[in-house]
């Protein structure tokens, strides 16, 4: 199994985060069964740099071939929907395990005008890799939403939106699951500044992904490490 973890800045992580994509990676090694991790990209943001050209992971021994992924720092599914057809064509996933939106909303579209791009990028990987399967993750409003009422509206729209081209687009062939929010997830237990995870939120996140994969399609166990 091939898995590709696509994402923002909660996924791509920064200087010094361990990341949800190692705590997923330990839990496939755990799991015994034979995959690889896939991707363009193999650093982490550097806040000193302003540049993605980090590679200091919290653990060193995190293996460079583990580390790859599809995320940015910054970036959201307008800016990696015209990415995921190369990205797919050349790493060939089984498996995107996909964390968008909030950039999307914080910074660039609507919750319509986003959704739009999500199915966009449906679409691009699927016509890239036929038999792909797809996880996305709800949007986790950060603490903007406490603040802003209509920013708090936008996420639970693009939730709804996203959930309805989930159901849609959906087909055996390429399968796509709707993941829950993480269990218990909170901004200000399980976030460093109310939006990026701490070491808590990042086994949540790596949770809600490998129980989803576990529940709807049997593949690996329940996520068992906690922090």
């Amino acid at each position: 199994m091939r898995y590709l973890f696509v994402g923002d800045s909660m996924t791509v992580g920064s200087a010094g985060d361990f990341t949800w994509r190692y705590r997923m990676w330990q839990h496939l090694c755990r799991g015994g069964e034979p995959f690889s991790v896939v991707g363009p990209r193999v650093t982490l943001y550097d806040k000193a740099t302003d540049a993605a050209d980090s590679a200091d992971y919290a653990d060193p021994s995190f293996p460079p071939h583990a580390r790859r992924h599809l995320a940015g720092w910054g970036e959201g599914w307008r800016h990696l929907a015209p990415l995921i057809g190369d990205a797919a064509r050349e790493h060939r996933p089984d498996v995107a395990l996909v964390s968008l939106g909030l950039i999307d909303l914080g910074f660039f579209t609507d919750a319509r005008e986003t959704a739009e791009h999500a199915v966009h990028f449906i679409e691009q990987a699927r016509a890239a890799r036929p038999r792909i399967r797809m996880v996305l993750l709800p949007v986790i409003p950060n603490t903007r939403a406490d603040l802003d009422p209509d920013f708090a509206v936008q996420c639970a729209e693009l939730n709804e939106r996203l959930a309805k081209a989930v159901a849609d687009l959906d087909t055996p062939a390429s399968p796509l699951l709707m993941a829950s929010r993480p269990e218990g997830y909170d901004i200000r237990l399980d976030t460093y500044d109310g939006t990026h995870p701490n070491a808590a939120g990042e086994h949540k996140l790596a949770a809600a992904f490998a129980d989803a994969l576990h529940q709807a399609w049997g593949i690996g166990g329940r996520y068992q490490a906690r922090p």
